[in-house]
């Protein structure tokens, strides 16, 4: 479907609502002269024109738009309608220029924040940690808005969002050789799933990655992580501590028996490694 019409229909609402704005004078002196009015025209025009703008997939076109209408709702103290702006405007910015889809919905956060609203808040952090994830490639910035995300989380009692967000970090530190602090995630969210009828079976996958992590720094502590809250294991037995070190020296066996995600044989043949390294050292 052409949407050429569209686009051109876009463009002169932006202008007629730029001139509405112009026109209304300075905001405190256009207060008492209709001014305040016809920036809310204004706001409403430079959405519609986005919204055009989306149709005709002008995806940095209809950011700008967005991002026009939000400046004129802060500048009329709508925070909530100048938030959802900025929010739109990231969304769509996020198909054509990530840098500013964040620049967009940090300005978001920010108000989400100031008006106490830490859960929207923490969903937007998520957003824009997937941006560096996918986008920007950038893991070191997307682990600490997965960080904060956990926070504004933990802090609005929502652990299961928290954990999920800080197993994402766990993961991302464990790729990037920061085993200590992927240790104290996994186990902290393995502990905090322990008491849950519903998530403790999901605990004996969090102590396992917290082993494997382990298992790259010390083996000693890794058999000890294997057996948490006094005589109780996680894994049912001492013989699957063995599969560990089993699944490490034999990798490529091991994943045709148990299809193995990229992370596990990652951290396996790092394992790997370090094993035949020790017995490298001991001849």
């Amino acid at each position: 479907m052409d949407n050429t019409g569209k686009e051109k229909e876009a463009i002169q609402l932006m202008a007629d609502a730029d001139k509405k704005v112009k026109s209304s004078g300075s905001f405190l002196g256009g207060m008492f002269g209709g001014g305040h009015h016809k920036v809310e025209e204004a706001c409403e025009m430079y959405c519609r024109a986005a919204n055009m703008f989306k149709m005709a997939k002008n995806w940095s076109a209809a950011g700008a738009a967005f991002c026009k209408a939000a400046r004129l709702h802060m500048q009329l103290q709508n925070k909530h309608d100048c938030a959802t702006s900025f929010i739109d405007a990231g969304n769509a910015y996020k198909k054509s220029d990530p840098n500013e889809a964040i620049k967009c919905l940090n300005a978001a956060v920010d108000i989400y924040t100031d008006m106490g609203r830490f859960t929207i808040a923490a969903k937007h952090h998520i957003s824009i940690a997937e941006i560096y994830e996918a986008e920007l490639v950038d893991i070191e910035k997307a682990i600490a808005h997965y960080e904060q995300a956990a926070d504004y989380y933990k802090g609005e009692e929502s652990n299961s969002s928290a954990n999920k967000c800080l197993l994402k970090v766990g993961a991302y530190c464990a790729q990037l050789e920061q085993y200590q602090k992927a240790i104290e995630i996994y186990e902290q969210v393995g502990a905090n799933t322990m008491d849950n009828p519903l998530l403790k079976y999901s605990a004996k996958e969090y102590f396992f990655k917290a082993s494997l992590c382990h298992f790259i720094v010390d083996e000693l502590n890794a058999k000890a992580s294997l057996f948490l809250r006094g005589s109780v294991p996680v894994f049912g037995s001492w013989e699957s501590c063995l599969l560990v070190p089993f699944a490490c020296l034999q990798v490529k066996e091991f994943d045709s028996i148990s299809r193995l995600d990229q992370w596990h044989t990652t951290l396996l043949l790092r394992i790997k490694k370090t094993i035949q390294g020790d017995e490298g050292d001991l001849k």
